[in-house]
């Protein structure tokens, strides 16, 4: 009897052995993301910051941001995908190692910000699916590493593969804002 691998793990049967495969492999997933860098403007700055010493990503494997695509397997895109950009960040994350993740950050990248004009595209979602919004204007590294953070967990839980089959694009997460930035406020100007 000739077992069929294109499926991965699930083409085996749930036992015991393979139960432990599985854990092992999402395991090695979360701690081997390897990001490729798409930085387009002001949270390209606070993506860099993340990497820095002060956050240090190096505690998740993930210090070397890649510059070839066909080495990373998380695209984290940081600011606004003009309509020029867009063709290329196609061509980047299909050129990535499968399975690949996306994390869009900021506002801009998640829905075209305060932007919208026929230059820039109006959420990066339309591109490439998008697994985890990092909001904010910009996030700073904290909500970043909250991203990343809930892209792990997960990654190693399974439920994203469950949303991906359902959705038939990213898993559409969205977390908090940790770094301390308030929500706008409206201001009235006028008699009182």
């Amino acid at each position: 009897m000739a077992l069929d691998f294109s499926n991965g793990l699930e083409s085996l049967d749930y036992n015991v052995v393979t139960a432990k495969v599985e854990d092992v492999v999402k395991w090695a997933r979360t701690r081997s993301m390897w990001p490729a860098t798409f930085g387009l403007a002001c949270c390209a700055i606070e993506m860099m910051g993340a990497g820095g010493s002060h956050y240090d990503l190096a505690r998740f494997g993930m210090e070397v941001f890649r510059a070839s695509p066909r080495q990373a397997d998380l695209m984290i895109v940081a600011g606004r995908v003009s309509q020029k950009m867009a063709p290329v960040l196609r061509q980047i994350y299909d050129q990535m190692m499968e399975p690949k993740w996306v994390i869009s950050m900021g506002v801009c990248a998640s829905s075209g910000g305060m932007f919208n004009n026929y230059a820039i595209v109006q959420g990066v979602d339309q591109i490439v699916p998008v697994d985890v919004y990092a909001p904010g204007c910009p996030p700073g590294p904290e909500t970043l590493i909250h991203a990343i953070g809930t892209l792990h967990e997960k990654i190693a839980d399974g439920d994203i593969f469950r949303r991906r089959a359902e959705t038939g694009g990213g898993a559409g997460l969205t977390v908090t804002q940790l770094d301390g930035q308030q929500s706008p406020q409206l201001v009235t100007i006028g008699r009182s």
